[in-house]
């Protein structure tokens, strides 16, 4: 069985311009997703897609292949995922690499383990009656006590109850367990985008991220965050054997 390893990183960031490349303990953020892919052992191959150069050149270095660059129309702020996957399985199709499964590697997760990424597989690699495995992990908002304005006047957004209370007024303890998707990983069979038009399509695997893997780095505080965590030694970045790509 082949899998592909794909690493998504457009040149823009308008919350933390610049955030794939950003230093993070030493190198670039996405040098993390590329050696943690790498030291998985599960991937036949580690694709970044970019329409950026200077990202493609520091991928490159840390040992991702960019084979060619993600066209400008699916690289904007609102472009969804199926496109650009889309795109490059066809691509890498037409270059003779074919592959049975992929996964989503995000930069924004640097927490992410080689280990992470293995245990994940184990969970997925057997579901041949599944379409897709993604990273969930317990909210820490539930909807139960989320609303929806009306007006000047508002609504629960969910109008469950438990024993006969509403659940904006349960303790969270007594909600029934909901679990919120992050960005760290994503896995599918090539067969679910072929079929679908979908990169899940309707039968989802969870796999639950522990501790600091499933943190993504989405805007300023996240990006203190990550700094502190790696500083105290609380969270442990991938271990990366290329020197740090030199800055411009």
């Amino acid at each position: 069985m082949r899998v592909a390893a794909f690493i998504p990183a457009r040149g823009g960031s308008k919350r933390v311009p610049g955030k794939n490349l950003r230093r993070l303990g030493g190198h670039p953020l996405l040098a993390y997703s590329v050696a943690a892919a790498r030291a998985s052992g599960v991937f036949a191959a580690c694709v970044v897609s970019t329409e950026d150069s200077r990202t493609a050149d520091v991928a490159r270095h840390y040992g991702a292949a960019v084979p060619f660059p993600r066209p400008e129309e699916f690289a904007r702020d609102a472009s969804p995922d199926i496109e650009w996957v889309r795109f490059t399985l066809d691509e890498l199709e037409r270059r003779g690499e074919s592959f049975d499964a992929f996964s989503i590697l995000r930069p924004t997760s640097p927490f992410r383990q080689a280990a992470t990424i293995r245990r994940a597989w184990e969970a997925f690699a057997p579901r041949r009656d599944a379409d897709s495995l993604r990273a969930v992990e317990k909210c820490r908002q539930h909807p139960g006590k989320m609303w929806v304005l009306e007006g000047d006047l508002m609504r629960p957004l969910l109008a469950g109850a438990s024993a006969g209370a509403p659940w904006h007024s349960t303790p969270y303890q007594a909600l029934p367990p909901v679990y919120a998707q992050n960005a760290s990983l994503e896995i599918a069979w090539t067969a679910t985008v072929r079929r679908t038009g979908t990169i899940a399509g309707d039968r989802i695997v969870p796999f639950l991220t522990e501790a600091f893997e499933g943190l993504d780095i989405n805007d300023p505080n996240d990006w203190w965050l990550a700094e502190e965590l790696a500083r105290r030694g609380e969270a442990v970045l991938p271990p990366v054997n290329e020197p740090p790509f030199p800055e411009p």
